[in-house]
């Protein structure tokens, strides 16, 4: 009696076990198709590919434009914010060129190196700005990235998804699909060898 109640524990841990291991895969192939679906597009698309050194040139805030300077926008999107526009010495070319902060920027507002976030307080904006600028002007020479196939003639500062971002998105559901199937491998050496014992 109390060996089949034995069997019986260790078959519901098996099943249970085996159940967390399928689980665990399917969670981490969902992953990976979100993964796919949002995150690699922008990176295979972004062409700032090669890191190089940028030296400004000039720094200066002008007029207020209205942030998003994009078609289809809703009107409460909009709001003026100065523009800062940051011209550097691309040191791979030796060529005057303007520099955004990310791929997104470039997109939203071509006029400005810098698109701030929706905001109310404008003098924030204002403020961050400036201090965005005097940093250029402290900081002169800075890692930038540019575009080896000459599509894009501007730079810019950092990548969106970077390589190592893109690694790290990929290191949580490669960890998850690897537990699972470790998980499911164990469960069925320990019924192999269930098996095994039972026969013997």
């Amino acid at each position: 009696m109390l060996g089949k109640k034995l069997v019986t524990a260790q078959k519901r841990g098996e099943t249970r076990a085996l159940c967390l291991g399928l689980g665990m895969v399917t969670c981490s192939m969902m992953m990976y198709f979100f993964i796919g679906i949002t995150i690699v597009p922008f990176y295979t698309k972004s062409v700032w590919t090669t890191e190089t050194m940028c030296k400004v040139l000039k720094a200066n805030i002008k007029d207020k434009v209205l942030c998003p300077n994009s078609e289809g926008s809703e009107e409460e999107d909009i709001f003026p914010y100065p523009c800062l526009q940051v011209w550097v010495n691309l040191t791979a070319s030796g060529q005057e060129v303007m520099l955004y902060q990310t791929e997104d920027t470039l997109e939203t507002n071509p006029k400005c190196s810098y698109v701030p976030g929706k905001s109310e307080n404008s003098k924030e904006v204002k403020a961050r700005i400036e201090t965005i600028a005097s940093n250029f002007k402290k900081y002169q020479t800075f890692p930038c990235y540019y575009d080896p196939g000459g599509t894009q003639t501007n730079v810019i500062l950092s990548r969106l998804y970077p390589p190592k971002g893109l690694l790290f998105a990929f290191l949580w559901p490669t960890l998850m699909f690897t537990g699972g199937c470790l998980i499911i491998v164990l469960v069925k050496i320990s019924q192999y060898v269930s098996v095994l014992s039972a026969w013997q």
